[in-house]
């Protein structure tokens, strides 16, 4: 289960990740509910928090694959993990210090979301150089496994803390966080890295990448179901905070605990991940659409602790799909092109919060958090059915451009050979004449000549 960390590298990028992410959940939750207390429970704040956090990745996220392909991974995460510390670092400063306002945190998340967009493809497509191909699926489920063990403990440690020490130790603390996966990017062996060749600059490598992955069915299937799915995983926390507070009325250490409901699912279905050798398209869809349904069950739910459990299957449905898109995703891109298909996927992963967000927030403020809830889940479970449709219809496209093209090319195969045994057949007979030509050339007579002449003579 654990085998991808017999590596040296990845040893220490997944103990500096474990420590970062649990510090970016304890900001994330402290986060939420800064937004809350600054606007009074606004459930549309928060949604244009989340939205402008992820902004950046819907526009720009293309763009950040492209980088990822050009220069070295581990360089750009040194810069990039040192932009986060100091963004979380001045949030602290404004917290602690009583000058914070809502703008602030929505330039902060805005900031967040540019910075997302040339960091997460790259850590993403960096894990393949650390561990190679073989082992790449077991790291994969082991890093889903570290973010969800964080999103475990980082939420309830955050919901204890803000009842203690306040909000913005929360965003200092995570600041620090940052310094564990600086240290352990510096400390790695470059020597033992799969480090492919940069990509030279040139035009049209956006275009390419896009092209590269529209032609793979087996590519393109993952992006669209973790794409639709996704609208309303990352606005889940969204929910999450709506349901908690408005509905049940629990406060911000409950909220800490339902936020940690849903991570232990995604915790033990990342374990389960980690024993797949391989991914399974079937695991992929069944999990997408297992993760509509139990939201649509929570949006129901009669009690604070029934929502809870359904929350636990609900994290686990979401982190199968996530795993198994993610091998999906690296497997089937050539080394060169990793980056920008892992930015396409980033983009459909992330990109979807400014629509899920926005919307969950509008209709829990219009109808009440629970309509808004289940109406997530059922556009979850529709999008998944047209994912699928859509991959079947691309790719019956382009098997049958594949085979007018296979056609085409018997065609002049064909054509070709015909014209080659017609140039042959014409080449000997002018042979024959030539040889004839020849022959009278050189005084030889035709053999009927030579019999008439020696009937004569006799």
């Amino acid at each position: 289960m654990f085998r991808s960390l017999r590596n040296h590298n990845y040893r220490l990028f997944a103990a500096g990740g474990v420590i970062s992410n649990t510090g970016t959940w304890m900001q994330r939750t402290a986060q939420d509910w800064l937004v809350l207390d600054l606007t009074g429970g606004s459930g549309s704040a928060l949604g244009v928090t989340v939205a402008l956090q992820f902004l950046p990745v819907l526009l720009f996220g293309l763009w950040g694959g492209m980088l990822a392909d050009r220069y070295p991974k581990r360089r750009v995460l040194v810069v990039a993990q040192a932009m986060l510390g100091l963004l979380a670092f001045t949030m602290g400063v404004l917290v602690v210090t009583g000058t914070v306002q809502v703008w602030h945190v929505y330039v902060m998340a805005f900031v967040l979301g540019l910075v997302a967009c040339v960091e997460v493809p790259t850590r993403q497509s960096f894990v393949v150089e650390m561990v190679g191909r073989r082992d790449l699926p077991n790291a994969i489920a082991l890093n889903s496994s570290s973010f969800n063990l964080a999103r475990i403990v980082g939420p309830a440690v955050a919901g204890v803390l803000m009842s203690w020490i306040g909000t913005g130790q929360i965003f200092l603390l995570n600041a620090a966080s940052f310094l564990a996966v600086i240290a352990g990017l510096l400390l790695m062996r470059p020597s033992e890295l799969r480090t492919p060749e940069p990509v030279p600059r040139a035009k049209g490598q956006l275009r390419e990448g896009l092209r590269y992955a529209a032609s793979r069915p087996g590519l393109l299937l993952p992006l669209l179901i973790v794409g639709f799915a996704a609208i309303f995983t990352q606005s889940l926390s969204t929910g999450i905070a709506l349901m908690a507070r408005e509905v049940f009325g629990a406060g911000a250490s409950s909220f800490g605990i339902a936020s940690s409901a849903f991570a232990v699912g995604a915790f033990g279905g990342a374990l389960l991940a980690a024993k797949r050798v391989k991914p399974s398209r079937r695991f992929l869809i069944a999990g997408a659409l297992s993760f509509g349904v139990f939201q649509i069950a929570a949006g129901f739910a009669p009690a604070y602790w029934a929502y809870l459990m359904l929350l636990v299957p609900a994290g686990m449905a979401v982190i199968t799909v996530n795993t198994t898109a993610n091998t999906f995703v690296q497997l089937g891109s050539s080394p060169e092109m990793r980056g920008r298909v892992m930015g396409m996927y980033v983009l459909v992963v992330t990109g979807g919060a400014p629509i899920g967000a926005p919307l969950v927030g509008w209709l829990a403020e219009l109808v009440n958090p629970r309509v808004a809830v289940a109406t997530a889940g059922a556009l979850t479970v529709a999008g998944v059915g047209l994912a699928v449709l859509l991959t079947r219809a691309i790719a019956a496209r382009i098997g049958a451009r594949e085979e007018a093209a296979q056609g085409q090319i018997r065609t002049r195969r064909n054509g070709a050979s015909q014209n080659g045994a017609s140039q042959n057949g014409a080449s000997q007979n002018g042979v024959s004449r030539e040889g004839a030509s020849r022959d009278r050339a050189g005084g030889h007579l035709p053999s009927e000549q030579i019999v008439r002449r020696a009937a004569a003579s006799a």
